[in-house]
């Protein structure tokens, strides 16, 4: 599905999904929080990994504050909740999600992108929490996922002196796992979601779905949790070929990169 504010397009096994209010900067209004939401939701079933991008110059600038409405805290508490909803849907929907970053990665559009498994960046990104010189607090889960990939320390620096991390510097603290030469975010991110396609679908769903609640467990609780999603996974048809056609040679060996 495309609409205004988000244009899909399938590529093979690949969907790549396109945020498409460049005049605004791709800044997050309610319109598209919930195209984020439904379009996850709606992905053909032949699709087994996605590339979030952004139309223009930027990734996201954040949340389009010319929207921004007098809530009372019930009717703020809600509106949170409504961009929790969309962003699980990234996170913890049906297939793996890379995001291609470049210019703007300000706050909800860096709370969208710390929902995504993998972040490619150009030299062109940078990152910034705004929200905190502006009177208000991150809201679409950013206080959960960021502090996951920077830490707490670093993101509540970001929010009280608006510091502003390039990309370089971002890549090295975490919050991208690659860097490429501006303009060339995407091809990378849709390289990689092609490799990503060819896994076994079951250790995809377990590396989007196990490994960070594991990540959250009690050593006890996290060992059993791996010894179930192990077995569930090597159990399926697939995984047993796969194993085959490595013992018989049919599949390539590890090397170095």
């Amino acid at each position: 599905m495309s609409t205004q504010d988000i244009q899909l397009e399938i590529d093979g096994e690949v969907a790549i999904i396109r945020l498409n209010r460049a005049a605004k900067r791709n800044a997050l209004n309610d319109a598209l929080v919930l195209s984020i939401r439904d379009t996850f939701q709606s992905l053909p079933a032949t699709v087994r990994a996605a590339v979030i991008d952004g139309a223009g110059d930027h990734f996201c600038a954040g949340l389009d504050l010319s929207e921004i409405k007098e809530r009372d805290a019930g009717a703020g508490l809600h509106h949170s909740r409504m961009w929790h909803t969309a962003l699980e849907q990234v996170q913890y929907g049906p297939v793996p999600v890379i995001a291609a970053l470049h210019g703007a990665v300000v706050g909800g559009g860096l709370e969208l992108a710390s929902a995504c498994h993998i972040r490619v960046a150009d030299e062109t990104t940078f990152y910034a929490l705004p929200e905190g010189s502006r009177g208000i607090f991150v809201g679409g889960g950013g206080a959960v996922r960021i502090p996951r990939l920077i830490g707490a320390a670093r993101m509540a620096d970001m929010m009280l002196t608006g510091r502003v991390y390039n990309a370089e510097d971002g890549e090295k603290i975490g919050m991208a796992q690659y860097l490429v030469p501006a303009g060339q975010a995407f091809t990378k991110a849709l390289e990689l979601a092609r490799r990503v396609a060819q896994n076994a679908p079951l250790t995809n769903y377990a590396l989007m779905h196990a490994l960070p609640r594991i990540a959250e467990q009690p050593a006890d609780q996290g060992f059993l949790t791996e010894a179930l999603m192990a077995a569930i996974a090597q159990s399926a048809p697939e995984a047993k070929q796969r194993v085959r056609d490595f013992l018989e040679g049919r599949a390539g060996k590890v090397s170095k990169g």
